[in-house]
């Protein structure tokens, strides 16, 4: 084939070669045979999500928010709470958002509780099971409170692992139920240990853990200096442990906890003084997310037979404390293979620990005690919703179509090529085509290196490479969706410990999702962004986006299962901070829920102040030097009069207003007032009254 023929030859034309049918067809109509149900089986919904998220007949994401109690008409359409919520005519909150819903919370606290009654009941265990949130999983106020406030009635309790943490356990605790437990876990120095021993002058019914063998002369000393008899447990070292990244804080190797040497050590220094009565509680954690009641039960008739000893040598013990370890399901597959998904339901859960405990206390004759567990991920990680916003999507390797490849002004040698990859294309050979299009694109680079190629030649290369890639069926089929988010803000453990959460378009199930994509975010990172996804997955289906978004509309995301530990361990990297939030109840009204509190998320003054810089006097510094005679001919901002009102209200703006993209503009006057620090909230009782079909009224506070 004479190469001249081609000289001429648009790409176009050499693509016309090829059929790419799978090119062509990669479109479907989203509306053809495709339902919500379809939606929820590509997504795993039913296995997450059950009992408190499902794709509704809209196509969008329903939250149940009493879980398997939830009546037809109590779901909460999360779409209409978003738009609700963002509307500009309305509260005008910008995204990301996080959605907290306290009646899941309640509802995880109430089947956790629920579980354990049944298997004591069931089993005829002799005392009764009274559990503590570890404060560390979420320690947002308002999750503190509603759990203080749910779990009253059955003497539900905190757990805290720092000062700050015992401060806000105690404060919320003196709300609570008095007999509700105060553990007070990790590293201990006197004032930790004073503040402990202060809380049980106040009637709580502190514990004071021993994590290291050290802290117990502390406690000895002050609590005599303080005059206040302590109740003092233990953390012990097992044997028993589970594989995979959140069992490594177990085992004998563990960071916490004392040896079978040490707690001798112990127990002989208790009697010593006079206070072996003090002991009472016996704690360990096997780790997180345990993925069998096979490794639970283990584990606890190992700790189980530890408590009869310290029985036998004289302890007054009460309680044993299981710790955290009750795992939930992430990826839907209820199996206990991976860190991702766990292999029993709570009732299981329940009725392996109960039954561990029950049968070696009865071999040893040893009075049933008070069985504590401290589950975090377990309580809070349904009731929470990330919802972030994709902005536009573009190809890996995109396809130029406005430069035409032309072999006039190429060598002999990119002719020559040129000529065996249309040999090639003739063919058929695929093969070949894609080794004969690296050889002509690296020949082409080597030219653009060395000045003989100018840019427009390397751009027809490009285009031609791959239009020929793509004919052939051999290009990426996965999208980049930029998204108006920061990984490492909110999703910090998919970045820190490849931890992957369900993610899934919140509208739009009942259309098929025609292309499959990565996420990136905002950050000026290559690690910030999310190209894992459950069930193995390297790309999630999502459906396509024009300029205009998702088919001229918006198109959002959520986040599930991230309501422990994300917000807490989340950073400002490049300066993004936390997300708005928004508090909804179940509602008999007329929306079907109400919105009791909106908190816009931290303006760009607030990061800032998180990093020692000083807002007001970089606000000044900039609005001076807008002032100085200088500056009074730019015109950028507007008309010389006005210039520097218009530059002092941009810069205020810019300081008040959050990090991310902003997709619409609003001068709502309750948009302004939250985005200078204020908190939007309704009565709650009015609100889970039903409203009467009235909207909330809505109170500022400054």
């Amino acid at each position: 084939m004479p190469a001249l023929a081609f000289v001429d030859t648009p790409i176009d034309t050499f693509s016309s070669i090829f059929t790419p049918s799978s090119v062509s067809t990669a479109v479907v109509d989203g509306s053809c045979h495709w339902s919500p149900s379809l939606s929820s089986s590509l997504y795993r919904i039913d296995g997450w999500g059950a009992p408190y998220f499902a794709a509704n007949s809209s196509g969008n994401i329903s939250v149940r928010p009493h879980g398997s109690n939830t009546l037809p008409h109590q779901d909460i359409d999360l779409m209409k709470v978003v738009k609700k919520v963002t509307d500009p005519s309305g509260l005008g909150l910008q995204l990301p958002l996080i959605v907290r819903f306290p009646d899941v919370l309640k509802n995880r606290l109430e089947c956790l509780q629920s579980a354990f009654d049944y298997a004591i009941q069931s089993q005829g265990y002799d005392s009764h099971y009274q559990g503590v949130y570890p404060v560390k999983c979420n320690q947002d106020r308002f999750i503190i409170e509603d759990i203080v406030e749910f779990g009253s009635g059955f003497r539900f309790g905190l757990e805290a692992g720092s000062k700050p943490e015992i401060l806000l356990a105690m404060s919320c605790l003196c709300k609570g139920n008095p007999e509700a437990f105060l553990v007070c876990n990790g590293f201990k120095d006197s004032e930790y240990i004073s503040l402990a021993l202060f809380g049980r002058k106040l009637e709580l019914n502190t514990v004071i853990v021993l994590e290291q063998e050290e802290e117990l002369d502390l406690v000895i000393d002050l609590s005599q200096k303080m005059n206040v008899r302590p109740v003092i447990g233990l953390r012990a070292k097992l044997r028993t442990k589970h594989s995979g990244h959140f069992g490594s804080t177990s085992g004998e190797k563990g960071k916490f906890g004392l040896t079978t040497v040490q707690i001798l050590r112990v127990v002989r220094k208790l009697s010593q003084v006079g206070m072996l009565d003090c002991l009472q509680l016996l704690h360990f954690h096997i780790g997180s997310q345990i993925p069998s009641t096979a490794l639970l039960s283990d584990g606890v008739a190992e700790a189980a037979q530890l408590y009869c000893e310290l029985v036998r040598l004289g302890a007054h013990m009460k309680v044993i404390d299981i710790g955290g370890g009750l795992g939930i399901d992430y990826d839907g597959s209820k199996s206990g293979e991976s860190d991702l998904s766990v292999a029993y339901s709570l009732e299981e859960y329940a009725a392996a620990v109960v039954a561990s405990v029950r049968f070696v206390c009865d071999q040893k004759s040893v009075k049933h005690p008070v069985i504590c567990s401290e589950s975090g991920r377990a309580i809070v990680s349904h009731h929470s919703v990330l919802i972030f916003e994709a902005v536009s999507a573009g190809q890996q390797h995109e396809t130029p179509t406005d430069h035409q490849f032309m072999l006039e002004g190429y060598s002999e040698e990119v002719r020559g090529d040129y000529e065996n990859l249309y040999g090639a294309a003739m063919r058929g050979d695929r093969e070949s085509c894609l080794l004969y299009v690296d050889q002509l694109k690296q020949r082409c680079v080597e030219g653009f290196k060395e000045g003989s190629l100018g840019i427009e030649q390397l751009a027809g290369v490009d285009g031609l490479c791959e239009w020929v890639i793509k004919a052939i069926g051999a290009s990426d089929p996965v999208l980049t969706y930029h998204v108006n988010l920061s990984v490492f803000t909110s999703i910090p453990d998919f970045w820190g410990i490849d931890q992957l959460f369900p993610i899934v378009p919140i509208h739009k199930l009942d259309q098929r999702p025609a292309a499959r994509g990565i996420l990136s975010d905002l950050t000026c990172d290559s690690d910030g962004k999310i190209n894992k996804f459950i069930g193995g997955e390297s790309s999630l289906p999502l459906h396509e986006m024009d300029n205009n978004g998702c088919s001229g509309g918006r198109y959002y995301l959520g986040m599930f299962l991230g309501g422990a530990y994300e917000e807490a361990l989340g950073g400002v990297h490049n300066l993004f901070g936390g997300p708005s939030v928004v508090r909804v109840l179940q509602s008999d009204g007329p929306h079907g829920f109400a919105v009791t509190r909106a908190v816009m998320g931290q303006s760009s003054a607030d990061v800032l102040r998180a990093m020692q810089h000083e807002p007001e006097l970089m606000f000044q510094t900039l609005k001076h030097r807008a002032e100085e005679p200088r500056n009074n001919n730019n015109k950028a901002c507007g008309d010389k009069g006005n210039d520097k009102l218009v530059v002092a209200s941009c810069l205020a703006k810019s300081f008040n207003n959050m990090p991310y993209l902003s997709m619409e503009t609003s001068t709502n006057a309750l948009t302004a007032a939250v985005n200078n620090l204020g908190v939007y909230y309704c009565d709650e009782a009015a609100a889970g009254g039903g409203g009467k079909g009235k909207d909330e009224n809505w109170s500022y506070f400054g």
